[in-house]
């Protein structure tokens, strides 16, 4: 049995918002790609029907990752959560290495919608278990291959 996945709401939007463009967009067009590739003839030497296919695969595939995992989600509201200082999921947090003073700001966010591009961290990944219970104010270790890291917990807020 799979555990439910906690999600912020934006995360789910955005899920929300891949999966309105898979079926509605992608699908329509390898399908137009299929039809197209067999009226080329022969199937067994035709490379264009075997991408397609197999580009029909992975997006069925993703189509149903995504279905299941916003039918089974915990959505989480981070606006209305009301921890203080302490971090929590989905607490947006700004964070100061102590050796170099560089700054970045992460927000703990589900599994599903983690992006380090965009600042949003897994709720499993070892940084987030570091902070989560700390309070701002707090320095954390982070257990890091290069070698240990410490960060200042700098400010805890929670946006929408």
């Amino acid at each position: 049995m799979t555990a439910i996945a906690p999600l912020t709401l934006k995360g789910a939007q955005r899920l929300r918002d891949e999966l309105e463009h898979l079926k509605t967009v992608k699908r329509p067009a390898v399908i137009a790609a299929i039809a197209e590739a067999r009226a080329h003839g022969d199937l067994k030497e035709n490379a264009e029907y075997h991408a397609a296919r197999e580009q029909q695969g992975f997006i069925e595939g993703r189509i149903q990752e995504l279905e299941f995992v916003l039918s089974h989600c915990q959505l989480i509201d981070v606006a209305s959560l009301n921890a203080g200082t302490r971090v929590v999921f989905g607490a947006t947090v700004e964070l100061a290495d102590c050796d170099s003073g560089d700054e970045v700001t992460y927000q703990i966010v589900g599994d599903l919608e983690s992006d380090i591009k965009r600042g949003l961290i897994s709720i499993s990944s070892p940084l987030s278990r570091a902070l989560i219970g700390k309070h701002e104010g707090d320095t954390v270790t982070i257990l890091a291959p290069a070698g240990d890291r410490d960060y200042d917990i700098i400010a805890v807020r929670y946006d929408g």
